[in-house]
């Protein structure tokens, strides 16, 4: 299987500035597993658009797959209560 790109949005990249050093380790490996399989375990699909999250501790990172070029988008990162909005 080939390796995704990861594309962060501008939003994800200021999104990812607030949260504290000590959760960032966990989400950057997240976000790094994505590369191999970005359909992991435990994702989900979102059911308003064609988007996942996965779960890193109380933060959620939203993200799209795109099949064709082989990348993963990701759109949102940010705490539970916040990101859905």
């Amino acid at each position: 299987m080939a390796e995704y790109k990861i594309l962060l949005k501008r939003t994800a990249v200021k999104e990812l500035e607030k949260v504290p050093q000590i959760d960032l380790q966990r989400i950057f490996k997240r976000i790094e597993t994505l590369k191999e399989n970005p359909r992991p375990q435990g994702c989900e699909k979102l059911s308003a658009r064609e988007r996942y999250r996965i779960r890193p501790g109380n933060y959620r990172i939203v993200y799209a797959v795109r099949d064709v070029d082989g990348c993963v988008h990701v759109f949102k990162i940010g705490q539970r209560r916040d990101v859905y909005q």
